[in-house]
């Protein structure tokens, strides 16, 4: 008997589950409360002077899809990428100080000895997240949840400790000596929220955030914008017969009966479900089910993000002050901090989560996105950078911020060679990414990755060893928003790993009722 699939939530963990349900023999459906499918994976239009062009709203670049999906998708055939190679470059207050990231160890371990004083172990630090990140790539393939056990069996206690339960502190100090480069490690560590630098599992999110597969662990760019990438998911969902419903709001869900009545241009519609999906954020879809003990719990999560995003368009090509003669150094990522030591990276992280203040200098991260398209053969009205940075508070929305915005595009214009080219921006703190996708607590993953948030404890089931996916006690829901495991970050693979699961389950049903007849 052919099953039916309701999956609430487009964004790409949506997208992706729906589409690998469909192959599988299922009849979906795709119920999306915008008037377009992406969820924080989209695109807007600003017009400058006269000239229009389009920009990232959300995620900007791609880094943590697994090529698998990439393949097994047909994105592959319809998006055209680019992954600069060209060493990374990082910037301290100290000038003397900035530096370029070599992905060849030697190079780099060379490089930061002569810029930053570091006597560790660079090219250990490398080889053994590569191990990790080999680990966990494995899991994503099969949709095989973690556990510390099979990462013990994989990896061996000692690195188990270093690299996943651990402390991000200890886990720097182990391979490195120097504060400018365990600084610029750290930062990833708090990219989902004010996470400390000595809370267990804070040392995880290092390899978690390398553990891409589609650049070798790399980020890269999509031709025009990252927002193709789910506007074509959306067309190869309808191509294989997905039924996606737009503009239409969730209005109440029977677990018992299974079905979902929604709300589109003033009209109650029902969709029948035998499995139901949820693609959203956590606190959503616990609100979805009507179930308010889970409502609760999950309120009880730490949520809090604290990253600002600034769009930049420029009227022509940047030029950067600090930069190499190769032809594509101007698609370099680049990084300006604002601290150089641990305890001051850990002081800024968190100073602003009392609101006490609107925005603490911590770190740039620079996206050189018009260089990028450029290089993909792609000429806009406007060379465009995309700055995502850290402290904000979530008390305000980017608009009323003016002065942070200027502080932080001072930050950045200080090292262009060409300022004045600088036409438009636009900044969106956490409250903006609050309203405009439902991010609980302004937080880009949903959820803060940290100790009881992630690795094997990045779920809502009742009973995650039996069904990890799962969502609360019902056996014919299940959740695979950002909020689940791995994480969010535009790669899919929570609505990948989770739709193999259940698909996986459907069959061994199937198999059990033909085994007893």
């Amino acid at each position: 008997m052919t099953k039916k699939a309701v999956v609430v939530g487009a964004g790409i963990n949506g997208l992706i589950a729906a589409y690998y349900l469909r192959r599988a023999g299922f009849v979906v459906t795709l119920i999306e409360r915008a008037d377009r499918v992406g969820g924080a994976c989209i695109a807007e239009v600003a017009t400058v002077n006269g000239r229009s062009q389009r920009y990232a709203l959300g995620a900007s670049v791609l880094g943590l899809m697994q090529d698998f999906i990439f393949q097994e998708t047909g994105l592959v055939r319809r998006i055209q990428t680019f992954v600069p190679d060209h060493p990374k470059r990082v910037h301290f207050p100290d000038p003397d100080a900035s530096a370029w990231i070599y992905r060849d160890a030697d190079e780099l371990q060379r490089e930061l000895a002569a810029k930053w004083g570091e006597r560790g172990g660079v090219a250990d630090f490398r080889a053994d997240e590569a191990r990790v990140v080999a680990y966990l790539q494995e899991g994503y393939r099969a949709a095989v949840p973690p556990t510390l056990a099979s990462a013990e069996d994989r990896l061996g206690k000692t690195l188990t400790q270093l690299w996943i339960s651990g402390s991000a502190t200890d886990l720097l100090n182990h391979y490195f000596t120097a504060e400018r480069t365990k600084v610029y490690m750290a930062m990833t560590v708090t990219e989902s929220g004010p996470v400390s630098l000595h809370e267990p599992y804070s040392a995880f999110t290092l390899p978690l955030m390398d553990s891409g597969s589609i650049f070798d662990g790399y980020y890269g760019f999509v031709k025009e914008g990252l927002w193709r990438i789910t506007e074509e998911l959306g067309e190869i969902n309808r191509e294989s017969g997905v039924d996606i419903q737009l503009s239409s709001s969730v209005e109440s869900v029977d677990v018992e009966s299974g079905h979902v009545h929604y709300e589109q241009a003033g009209q109650t519609k029902t969709a029948a479900f035998d499995h139901l999906l949820l693609a959203t954020d956590p606190l959503t879809a616990a609100r979805v089910v009507g179930d308010a003990p889970m409502i609760r719990e999950i309120e009880s999560k730490r949520f809090l993000g604290t990253s600002g995003k600034l769009s930049l368009f420029f009227r022509e090509p940047v030029r950067w002050r600090e930069n190499s003669t190769a032809p594509d150094g101007d698609t370099a990522f680049r990084f300006i901090f604002a601290v150089e030591s641990l305890h001051a990276f850990e002081q800024a992280t968190h100073r602003v989560v009392s609101g006490e203040v609107d925005y603490q200098p911590g770190y740039i991260q620079i996206y050189c996105e018009g260089a990028a398209m450029r290089q993909l053969g792609l000429v806009e009205p406007f060379d465009r950078l995309t700055l995502f940075f850290k402290n904000m508070a979530l008390n305000k929305r980017g608009e009323a911020l003016l002065d942070v915005e200027a502080a932080v595009k001072a930050q950045v214009l200080a090292h262009v060679a060409n300022p004045e080219a600088c036409a438009w921006s636009r900044l969106l703190a956490p409250k903006d990414l609050q309203q405009l996708f439902l991010f609980p607590g302004g937080n880009l993953d949903h959820t803060m990755l940290v100790g009881g948030q992630t690795f094997f404890e990045r779920q809502f089931a009742a009973d995650p060893e039996k069904h990890f996916y799962a969502f609360g006690r019902w056996p014919n829901v299940a959740y695979c928003g950002a909020g689940a495991y791995p994480c969010g970050s535009i790669a899919g693979t929570p609505g990948y790993m989770c739709a193999q699961q259940l698909i996986r389950e459907t069959a061994v049903v199937v198999t059990s009722r033909l085994d007893k007849t």
